[in-house]
């Protein structure tokens, strides 16, 4: 038997709509790193690629389709001042367009961390580091088979290796945020679409993927905490959850750049059948998976909910 159980969406009857009244735009994510194609000069042609997170809860002002903004950037002029130079001119081309101001730019290079940052506080923007950016990497993936290959120069092979090339230990949550306890759960799909009305207190909500049966079961884990729901939720938040995996006999979240906690150790005969459970659905929803953090099986509130995506990031 399958040890991923079957949990149905929380109950939200006369729930509240999250609070959406943030007058900035949509977060930004951002890679600024070299392509597959040569230059006349012999060299890597380097590019920036900014796109807006799309977001279930944008404001009826902002435009339908969410920003994208694209520039060369010559291989003698990778630097912190250009990369600044060029980010002013994507706030003002959204600005024009109707697009909000971002607050916070998602980088999800380590190794080019320092040079955004830099470019990003000299603009006042806070910078996250972090591998929660989804559509980047759907738009980076888009690219790698339709746009680059047409290129004069294109040089045949993977984009660029991952973000992190070894894995970092697993590192235990602090006692303080680790909750009473946890179980396997599964939503459908279709109940996904109406999440942005859920009442949630800390949410982490991604654009849905097309083209998925609304029967088709999202596998994730709910946390339970009867007292401190709503702290471990914000805690969780800042932790920037990417994805969900199990490593041996150990269910591990991967979070931020290179984050690994330790949510539950597993029997070995659990852990090998939720493995293989768990792969299959995740591969089934289009890497879908989610986290939620509840005070009590009944509760109608969910304190914090994070939809993840395993997207292969390099």
């Amino acid at each position: 038997m399958s040890p991923i159980r079957v949990d149905g969406p929380p109950d939200l009857e006369g729930s509240l709509a999250l609070d959406h009244r943030e007058a900035a735009g949509a977060d930004w994510e951002l890679d600024y790193y070299s392509r597959p194609i040569l230059e006349p000069d012999g060299k890597k042609r380097w590019e920036l690629l900014i796109c807006a997170t799309p977001t279930p809860l944008g404001s009826a002002q902002e435009p339908a389709e969410p920003f994208r903004w694209a520039r060369i950037c010559p291989a003698t002029s990778v630097n912190s001042v250009w990369l600044k130079e060029a980010i002013e001119a994507a706030l003002a081309e959204a600005s024009s367009l109707g697009y909000g101001q971002p607050r916070r730019i998602r980088c999800w290079r380590g190794s080019m961390r320092t040079m955004v940052q830099r470019a990003a506080e000299g603009l006042g923007l806070e910078l996250v580091p972090s591998r929660r950016c989804y559509s980047l990497v759907e738009w980076l993936q888009q690219r790698q088979l339709e746009v680059y290959p047409q290129e004069p120069g294109y040089l045949a092979g993977p984009l660029a290796p991952p973000p992190q090339a070894i894995r970092p230990v697993s590192v235990p949550l602090p006692e303080a945020v680790r909750g009473d306890r946890w179980s396997w759960a599964t939503l459908p799909f279709g109940a996904l679409a109406e999440a942005a009305d859920w009442e949630i207190g800390f949410a982490g909500l991604v654009n849905l993927p097309a083209a998925i049966a609304a029967a088709t079961p999202i596998p994730g884990i709910r946390l339970f905490s009867r007292t401190r729901a709503l702290a471990i939720a914000g805690w969780l938040a800042g932790l920037e959850p990417v994805r969900l995996e199990l490593d041996g006999e150990q269910l591990v979240l991967e979070a931020g750049l290179e984050d690994r906690w330790l949510l539950a150790s597993l029997p070995a005969e659990e852990a090998s059948a939720a493995a293989g459970a768990f792969a299959a659905a995740r591969e089934n929803a289009a890497g879908l998976q989610f986290i939620a953090m509840q005070s009590a099986d009944g509760a109608e509130r969910l304190d914090g909910f994070w939809l993840l995506r395993d997207l292969a990031d390099g």
